[in-house]
Parts: structure tokens; C-alpha cells; sequence
């Protein structure tokens, strides 16, 4: 694993919990370095700060997923809904938002790695059918989605979870339940997790296609 942080001690104290885990782990501080380090050891996960020198987080995220798909982990000291975003956009899979405790770190990191065991296990079926809604189009055994035609690049977090509403249209899907079938998660805290990937599909995909029912979930809804 990579664990980029500007902070030396944040990122040595998150390096040695990991390592307690059983990880192999190794650290950058800036924003080269770490593009350089996740090209030289090719990590299965980065744990990412967000505000980093050189260049932010934003942008290594967005360069070594250029080179090879990797799961990103960001950390972010700025509650910003915007930030987050953002972050889903350029292939992060989750977040943490600092403060945490790194007790929540080590059950995000276990969750993520799982999540990439059960992708690498899946073989797909090249006849299985695509999921057809109004003019939304999955085709699952490809990972690809369109839209009125026009192709939607999505993250793997959010493919599964447009996937795991399409299954079920119009059926409202609570937080918790996407938490614990998508992410892998029982721990209903990190239901805003989902809430920031439905935005981001949203904005991918056009806002009117999944429904919120305040209190409860989500829904999509006929495209």
C-alpha cells in the first residue's frame, strides 16, 4: 500500500496501524513523489491526502488512475461537498474526512481490498443481458453504461451501485442496505458515502434519474 500525506507523522501513524494489518506499506509526501512511488510499486491501495505540495491529491488521483486502475482511499480535512465530489469524479473510491480515527481507517481499507477480491472473482458472462431503462442502457458483462446514446464513464463503486438500483427500479433502496451491498459495510455512519456517490452519478447521468425519498433511500427511476 501508498500512504501519501504531507503530514510525516500522520502518515507514518497511518503506515504503522497498516502495518500492524499486515500490509506492506511505504509513504510519499508530496504530489510527484507519490505519482512516482505508486508507478514504481504498482500498490493495490492508496491512502491519499487530499492537500498535498507539489500538486494536490486531485491530481495524482487522476494520473495513476491513467496509468493502471488502483483503489484510492482520500483523506480530506475540508468537509466540502465539492471536494468530494470531485474526488469520486477522478477515481476515488472513498473518503475519510479528518478527524478519524484509524480504527475507521483499517475497517475502510479491509473493505475496499475486499471489494477488489470479489471484482477479481467475478468471470463475466458475455450473454448476459444488458439492463434497459427508458434510455439508459447497462451493459454489465462490458462495465459500460449509455445514456441517451452517449457513454457515461463511471467509477467501479458507482457502476455497482447504478447496478444494484437498476436491478430494483423504482423499488427505494435504503442507505444502509447500498452501504452494506455495495461497500461491503454494516456500519450505517458512513451512509454520507453514499449519498456523495449518488451526486456523482447524478451529475454523470442527468439528476432526474435517481429519486431521493428523504429519510430513507434511493430510487431509480424510469429514464
Amino acid at each position: 500500500m501508498l500512504v501519501v500525506d504531507d503530514e510525516r507523522m500522520i502518515a507514518e501513524s497511518i503506515a504503522v496501524r497498516l502495518r500492524a494489518e499486515g500490509f506492506s506499506v511505504d509513504t510519499a509526501h508530496d504530489g510527484p513523489a507519490a505519482v512516482t512511488a505508486a508507478r514504481l510499486m504498482r500498490p493495490d491501495l492508496v491512502v491519499l491526502d487530499v492537500m498535498l505540495p507539489g500538486f494536490d491529491g486531485l491530481e495524482v488521483c487522476r494520473r495513476i488512475q491513467a496509468e493502471r486502475p488502483v483503489a484510492v482511499l482520500m483523506l480530506t480535512a475540508r468537509d466540502d461537498e465539492n471536494d468530494l465530489l470531485v474526488g469520486l469524479a477522478v477515481g476515488a473510491d472513498d473518503y475519510l474526512t479528518k478527524p478519524f480515527s484509524m480504527r475507521e481507517l483499517a475497517a475502510r481499507v479491509h473493505v475496499l481490498l475486499r471489494r477488489l477480491e470479489r471484482l477479481a472473482q467475478v468471470q463475466p458472462d458475455p450473454n448476459q443481458t444488458p439492463i434497459v431503462i427508458g434510455d439508459l442502457e447497462i451493459n454489465r458483462a462490458q462495465r459500460r453504461v449509455t445514456r441517451a446514446g452517449i457513454e457515461a464513464h463511471l467509477t467501479p463503486t458507482e457502476f455497482d451501485l447504478l447496478v444494484n438500483l437498476a436491478t430494483r427500479p423504482r423499488t427505494v433502496l435504503p442507505r444502509e442496505r447500498l452501504l452494506a451491498e455495495v461497500w461491503g459495510w454494516a456500519d450505517a455512519s458512513g451512509t454520507r458515502t453514499v449519498d456523495s456517490h449518488i451526486k456523482a452519478l447524478r451529475r454523470k447521468l442527468g439528476a432526474d434519474l435517481i429519486r431521493t425519498v428523504h429519510g430513507v433511500g434511493y430510487a431509480l427511476e424510469s429514464a
